[in-house]
């Protein structure tokens, strides 16, 4: 019900405040030794609510994806849709770095980082995971050699390649294909009903993560990092104008219906740092809007992977504000090129930890800039973070609801509230 939905974000609300209050607490009066366990030990809580959450996102990426593409009715259908959601997808990846590039050169937020407050363990753990970065690593991390070995690890991109491959053969087997869509489209509701149980987790996730990072960094963490993160705030609200605006010529009035829609999975997305918490959630409340099932299934999976715009536009704003930290001049052809290889290796990563910063750190390495610099800017990464996750779900939000008005797909009324 709504009254319910209501309730849920209402939780998530005082979860968030609450967790700042013992955070802070945590971080005013203990010792480093007792900080350190209690964050080690309340983050079990966000942990358990994001186990719980991947737990469903790869079956319902399989068995919507699935359903959806055999909805669709023939490989043309395939073929349109899919290339509406990739023309989306390029320009607005296209757009999100450019405009970090753009800003992170008029507010220089890089030279304001002060040397001293690197977080070196945490960066060493970055630069470990990056010498493994390659074309090949990369190639691997698309195609599947095993859809049990994709589902284990939630690797979206490799979920999404297999689903393709299996529901077109679905679908070109007619009516014996029939039997398997209804199978899939069966088990794809009852994946979604779990997804009300486990959302119930959420204020418990919450307060969780903002209490860990709070009781460890203080709320001092913004003195230091103030002007590296109004730079970054204002490149965000640079592009929500730029998204909100495209949205709402195609949408128009119905733009603010949407916000208010998925007003609760942008919560939880913020406040957890996690795209994947929301996945689950944001499919059915994009079906509740008006997208037919068959489009949400489709673009949604393949957003996950190719759209992230909040991180894309963090990308190119973090390693060029490390380059400054450090004085290094980069000419305007060098930053286009990194532009465009931030484009390329940036794809298919949605389900790598920090995935963000991983590509940022492989990318100063590439560049000669120091890859250790990411320690200068990992002290205000978690709340840079809650930003570019709720943005990334806006993006594609925006994007599946984008198709479905192109396609002629959208119901003009709101489905009540499952609940």
């Amino acid at each position: 019900m709504k009254g319910s939905s209501g309730r849920l974000t209402t939780y998530i609300i005082i979860a968030m405040f609450i967790g700042i209050l013992v955070g802070y607490a945590i971080h005013l009066q203990a010792d480093a030794e007792t900080i350190a366990s209690f964050s080690e030990k309340i983050k079990l809580l966000t942990t358990i609510f994001l186990r719980l959450v991947q737990m469903v996102i790869a079956p319902l990426v399989f068995t919507t994806l699935v359903v959806g593409i055999a909805k669709l009715g023939d490989l043309s259908a395939v073929g349109r849709v899919g290339g509406k959601a990739m023309l989306w997808f390029i320009s607005a990846s296209l757009a999100s770095l450019l405009l970090g590039m753009l800003l992170v050169n008029f507010f220089r937020p890089g030279a304001a980082i002060d040397l001293s407050n690197a977080d070196a363990k945490s960066a060493a753990d970055l630069i470990g995971k990056t010498q493994q970065f390659s074309l090949q690593q990369f190639v691997e991390h698309v195609f599947p050699k095993s859809l049990i070995e994709a589902m284990a690890h939630n690797e979206i991109l490799q979920l999404v390649v297999f689903s393709i491959f299996f529901g077109v053969a679905t679908t070109a087997l007619g009516e014996k294909g029939k039997v398997i869509v209804k199978g899939l489209d069966a088990a794809a509701h009852i994946i979604l009903k779990m997804v009300g149980y486990v959302m119930n987790f959420a204020p418990l996730g919450v307060f969780g993560a903002i209490a860990a990072v709070i009781a460890t960094k203080g709320l001092e963490v913004f003195s230091f990092y103030g002007q590296y993160l109004l730079a970054f705030l204002a490149g965000i609200a640079s592009l929500w104008v730029l998204l909100l605006t495209v949205g709402f010529i195609i949408l128009r009035k119905r733009l603010w219906e949407l916000l208010r829609i998925i007003s609760q999975p942008l919560l939880i997305a913020f406040s957890t740092t996690s795209s994947e918490a929301v996945f689950p959630k944001l499919t059915s409340e994009l079906e509740r809007f008006g997208c037919k099932d068959k489009i949400v299934s489709f673009i949604l999976p393949l957003g996950y992977s190719f759209n992230l715009d909040g991180s894309m536009m963090y990308m190119t704003f973090a390693s060029l504000a490390i380059a400054q930290a450090y004085g290094i001049q980069i000419d305007l052809g060098t930053q286009l090129t990194m532009l465009l290889v931030l484009m390329l290796t940036s794809k298919g990563i949605a389900g790598v930890p920090r995935a963000s910063l991983v590509v940022v750190t492989a990318t100063c390495a590439m560049f000669n800039i120091p890859a250790e610099g990411i320690a200068l800017i990992l002290p205000i990464d978690h709340f840079c973070d809650m930003f570019r996750t709720m943005t990334n779900v806006v993006g594609n939000a925006l994007a599946t609801t984008a198709v479905s008005k192109w396609e002629g797909e959208l119901t003009e009324a709101v489905a009540p509230a499952e609940a």
